[in-house]
């Protein structure tokens, strides 16, 4: 069992925790992940590492509540048990030797995107993010990656918080500017990462992206996260998650992320109904 030390609601769908998991701690790194059971009969979901606190052995995970599983978490409330926390899971994200990089957070990814950003600036890179959400009231770590960068651009599609517009908006108007930067690292919706590797491919710039597919156990068995990359099937929890935007199928990974909508939608409405019940 780990103890939920910390809750805070980042915005109206977005929760962060801060759970004690002394042994996930003494080996996370930035990129890798956990899955966690929220009871004993419950369904398995990776969530990133947001964050790591070896010393006081714990980790951060930020989370949507989209279904059912994240449902059932956010009910939870400090000094709460969560059933099954395993990790640290996948590689960690490649960054050493990397001196100017661009970090690209789209919604709730960015929650992936701050522990990257973080890890470049420990160790001295040049680091500008940029960071896009729908509007003001969904965003998220705001204060934390401007602590981490040196340059930090808040966009939004509507244009009430930082500017309007979207990252790629932005990120053509650093290349334009003449920035070179030796990697952009973007993490976000599937369809905001397509449309970041088509730009930089266009000014060959090396991209990762890091994805999560359907996911189930973690260590490859499944086949579940299962992913196209350079027409080779890789899988997201061995072989990544951080992997060559230039060489993912997005359009296919796209659809595969779709398979379960329906199951999934009906399965929150039956939560919330016995939640409701319940109470």
């Amino acid at each position: 069992m780990y103890k939920i030390i910390k809750k805070e609601v980042l915005n109206p769908t977005v929760t962060k925790m801060i759970v004690e998991a002394p042994l996930v701690a003494k080996k996370a790194k930035a990129g890798q992940f956990i899955i966690l059971r929220v009871h004993e009969s419950g369904e398995r979901i990776p969530l990133t590492i947001a964050d790591y606190d070896r010393k006081e052995g714990t980790i951060t995970i930020i989370f949507q509540v989209v279904g059912k599983t994240t449902m059932l978490l956010n009910q939870l409330e400090e000094n709460d048990l969560i059933h099954d926390f395993v990790g640290p899971l996948g590689k960690p994200s490649h960054i050493e030797g990397l001196k100017k990089v661009c970090v690209i957070g789209g919604g709730v990814g960015s929650a992936i995107a701050y522990p990257v950003a973080k890890a470049l600036h420990e160790q001295g890179s040049e680091v500008s993010v940029i960071a896009g959400f729908r509007n003001k009231d969904l965003v998220i770590l705001e204060k934390e990656f401007a602590a981490v960068s040196e340059r930090f651009y808040l966009v939004s599609d509507d244009g009430s918080t930082g500017t309007k517009g979207l990252v790629t908006d932005i990120l053509e108007q650093l290349i334009q500017q003449g920035e070179c930067f030796d990697e952009v690292i973007a993490i976000g919706p599937l369809i905001m990462m397509k449309f970041v590797c088509e730009l930089t491919k266009k000014h060959h710039i090396k991209t990762i992206v890091s994805m999560n597919p359907i996911m189930i156990d973690g260590t490859g068995m499944c086949g579940g996260c299962r992913l196209s990359v350079g027409g080779e099937v890789k899988f997201a929890c061995v072989d990544g998650p951080d992997f060559d935007g230039h060489l993912i199928d997005f359009d296919e990974a796209i659809k595969r992320s779709a398979t379960y909508r329906d199951f999934e939608m009906h399965q929150r409405e039956a939560a919330c109904n016995l939640f409701h019940k319940e109470v």
